[in-house]
């Protein structure tokens, strides 16, 4: 995990270069925490959804976690401790602050990444079309695009060919580019109603049309996304394509 300890550790040096706030130390900062992005609409419904990622996380990779949901407001320095922050709602959410604005620009362009999650589904409307207004005015003129079944994030720990969630009314995922990284990845699907669970720990939500097969999916989507922020593209080289097929098997 040496590549992962180098993006966390640029993260976290912004601070000392005058992009963030004041410098932390390790500790902790070792282990993967989700983070999760507070704006001004429904941003914490899936709290429970994101812990049980890390809990899978942990359970099926050699992944250090910390298995909870880390809220973060978008100026918060400590957002460059995460090199994975989850941006959810659900519904249409009031425009973001400047310095919000300004604040998750460095975040991205400094090698930050966001899994942007439509909790409604929506598609040019409610979370979707907010979203897509505040993303372009983080990154002006770097749109979404759509992600090929080739990219690596289908193969950065399972092997997949789809990326529902707790619905799948979007047949693909979309992402944001900044050079030759994904620095955002959205779902309009619901990723994390797929892995939400209530208090008594039963999954909070039925997934729909594929009921639990489509769930397990829907994890596995989750634990490759991870595994992405943390990795970027190390897995797309052919070296590594036979242990991935062994693990598959």
């Amino acid at each position: 995990m040496a590549f992962h300890l180098s993006r966390r550790t640029l993260l976290r040096s912004l601070p000392l270069l005058g992009l963030g706030g004041r410098a932390l130390a390790f500790g902790e900062g070792a282990r993967f925490v989700p983070g999760v992005a507070q704006h001004a609409g429904r941003w914490d419904g899936r709290l429970s959804g994101l812990r049980r990622l890390a809990w899978e996380l942990q359970r099926r990779t050699s992944v250090e976690v910390v298995p909870e949901a880390r809220a973060l407001e978008l100026t918060n320095p400590r957002l460059f401790d995460h090199p994975f922050l989850y941006f959810g709602g659900d519904g249409e959410f009031p425009p973001l602050s400047a310095p919000e604005v300004e604040s998750l620009r460095r975040y991205l362009t400094f090698g930050g990444f966001v899994l942007a999650d439509a909790n409604d589904g929506s598609g040019g409307r409610g979370f979707d079309a907010s979203f897509r207004r505040e993303l372009a005015r983080v990154l002006p003129g770097s749109p979404l695009e759509p992600v090929p079944s080739t990219h690596v994030l289908f193969k950065t720990f399972f092997l997949l060919d789809s990326a529902p969630g707790r619905v799948f009314l979007h047949p693909q995922l979309q992402m944001l580019n900044l050079g030759n990284r994904a620095a955002v990845v959205y779902s309009q699907n619901d990723l994390a109603g797929a892995w939400e669970r209530d208090e008594s720990g039963a999954y909070a939500y039925e997934v729909s049309p594929g009921g639990e097969p489509q769930r397990e999916l829907a994890v596995r989507v989750g634990i490759n996304i991870c595994m992405y922020a943390l990795c970027l593209d190390y897995k797309d080289d052919a070296v590594h394509l036979p242990l991935i097929l062994k693990k598959r098997r």
